[in-house]
């Protein structure tokens, strides 16, 4: 007698076992779904595990993979295509990680839950299924996100059953996750809550505070008077809310509280743990998520065991529910869990995909060419030349914009400096710095910094990013290098107004070849547009948290100023 009811999906039978109940070393019961073929035979288990809500994963079952910007975008549904597991044979579990969904247990703060490692769940979990009937004894992980980095931490705690894992589109340092550069990113926000193309956590009674369990009352009230003091926080009426109305935001309302790096991020960051994954590690990331390219290479080099590096075309957000990239899973699954020989560890193990040209670039490091950092200058009348500016500042007069704060317009100010166009194919690979000789009159604000790729028809397409708080602007010595600095991010220095500084901004990793006639442009501003020809591929809330206060930056590109672009250049 079989325990399962059985469901059509597109001509395709499967199984379904709703609701299983999975115990937890503390005794906790998390809830999950299996899908596979309608029979009893034991097959490999590849195991997807969020606080998204299991229920709605099975929109794969139902609606096709939608691109941004479709509405039907959902963020959350994320857990991979279920009926295409099914046909490839292997058993689709669904799981809700404790405190969410129809799970048990309390799941406090962002990635820590109460206390216990949402590694050690995952161990739980994946050998409790490792030993089901109906599965083989082998698991591999599946799902693009927040699935992905549960896969790195399940991978860390080394339960026997797994033998692999393929990581799509994963977040791995959680500082970096919402502070980019210092800055505050809100499409982690739109994750927890629900807003702007997310369905949002699915909350119980189980998801509560860190900070509410750490602090009294009166602290709390104490420490949130103190973070209203930022300009930037307090006028953006979300940010008022969750700070005044924390039980309804309580893992947002953690990350807001927590601005500066530190123990709280560190002691679950995924990359720091990564020097116990000793399994079989793909790692794939697209173009365009700076960001997560940065923490995808970092973790690439950190995992001890196999490993593959996989940097994938533009643009940087793959569908919703996720279908993608499935092929190259299931060769990497075929290989490591089934043992079928199929030449997946015969090709190289880094393989990047150059924007522009359209070639690939293989090796076994990032990046896989030699490189030289270049400068290119800041000049006046808005152009980027590889010759510094000869004048003083009494004739290369620095260049000023205004940012009002959003309550009084919607427009971005920002400047623009330009190469000439390209006479021959230039190819850029890897980090790179911008040195930023700048004054403001305030003593703190954002420093958005966006390269372009612009064909001779004026269309375009962004390469790169770099983000600094610039009361953030500390370098940590020994592991910052020419043309890849690294900012600690774990205390702040009031600017003084006026006064003319040096800002470093990590220029996040990328590959582009700019083609004969196409020039590389780049924009500085406080904020960012709501919408332009990348963000309209984004998250309607996926910007960063705009400044709060009317803000003058003053621009110095003379020659004792030297302001410039330090880049990549790749070696022939």
């Amino acid at each position: 007698m079989t325990d399962f009811t059985t469901i059509e999906s597109g001509g395709t039978q499967i199984a379904v076992r709703k609701d299983l109940r999975i115990p937890m070393r503390d005794g906790a019961l998390m809830a999950a779904d299996a899908y596979h073929r309608p029979d009893e035979k034991p097959r490999p288990a590849l195991i997807a595990l969020s606080p998204y809500g299991k229920e709605l994963q099975a929109y794969s079952l139902k609606m096709p993979g939608q691109y941004r910007p479709s509405v039907l975008w959902d963020g959350c549904i994320e857990a991979g295509d279920i009926a295409r597991v099914v046909n490839e044979d292997y058993v689709h579990v669904i799981g809700d990680i404790r405190g969410t969904g129809h799970s048990e247990g309390e799941h406090i703060g962002n990635y820590n839950a109460g206390g216990v490692s949402l590694g050690e769940d995952a161990y739980d979990f994946i050998q409790w299924v490792a030993e089901q009937p109906w599965c083989d004894g082998n698991v591999g992980m599946i799902g693009t996100s927040y699935f992905g980095s549960m896969s790195v931490l399940a991978a860390a705690e080394n339960p026997p059953a797994l033998k692999a894992i393929f990581v799509n589109g994963g977040h791995y340092d959680f500082y970096e996750t919402t502070y980019h550069g210092g800055v505050m990113w809100l499409m982690p926000r739109a994750a927890r809550e629900g807003r702007g193309g997310d369905s949002g956590w699915a909350f119980t009674d189980g998801v509560k505070s860190r900070m509410l369990e750490k602090y009294s009352k009166s602290e709390i009230a104490e420490l949130v008077a103190e973070r209203l003091k930022d300009a930037d926080v307090a006028a953006w009426p979300n940010m008022f809310h969750t700070l005044t109305y924390p039980k309804n935001h309580e893992a947002w309302f953690d990350i807001v509280m927590n601005d500066l790096d530190g123990e709280w991020y560190e002691e679950r960051n995924p990359i720091t743990l990564a020097e116990n994954i000793q399994i079989p590690t793909y790692l794939q990331i697209a173009q365009g998520r700076g960001w997560t390219m940065d923490g995808t290479i970092e973790l690439y080099n950190t995992v001890q065991g196999p490993k593959k590096l996989d940097v994938l075309a533009y643009p940087p957000m793959n569908s919703r529910p996720f279908v993608d990239a499935h092929d190259e899973m299931f060769r990497w699954y075929e290989y490591w869990i089934k043992g079928i020989d199929n030449g997946v560890m015969d090709e190289p193990a880094v393989n990047i995909h150059i924007e522009g040209s359209h070639q690939e670039a293989t090796g076994t490091e990032f990046p896989p060419k030699q490189v030289e950092h270049r400068p290119l200058y800041l000049r006046p009348r808005h152009i980027l030349a590889e010759i510094p500016e000869p004048l003083g500042e009494e004739w290369a007069a620095p260049e000023s914009f205004t940012q009002l704060p959003m309550t009084l317009t919607n427009d971005t100010a920002m400047i623009s400096w330009s190469t000439a166009p390209f006479k021959e194919p230039t190819e850029m690979m890897g980090t790179g710095a911008a040195h930023i000789f700048a004054a403001i009159d305030q003593d703190d604000t954002n420093f958005i910094l966006r390269l372009w790729d612009v064909a001779p028809n004026g269309k375009r397409q962004l390469i790169t990013t770099g983000y600094l708080k610039a009361s953030q602007n500390e370098l940590d010595k020994e592991r910052s290098t020419e043309g890849s600095p690294v900012h600690p991010h774990t205390s702040k220095t009031p600017v003084t107004p006026g006064e003319i500084n040096e800002y470093i901004i990590r220029i996040y990793p990328f590959a582009n070849s700019f083609q004969p006639g196409h020039k590389l442009l780049a924009e500085l501003s406080n904020n960012e547009p709501m919408s332009d020809e990348h963000n309209a591929l984004l998250p309607p809330d996926a910007f960063h948290l705009p400044i709060g206060r009317k803000t003058t930056t003053t621009v110095y590109r003379d020659a004792k100023h030297q302001s410039r672009l330090l880049l990549p250049y790749t070696l022939k």
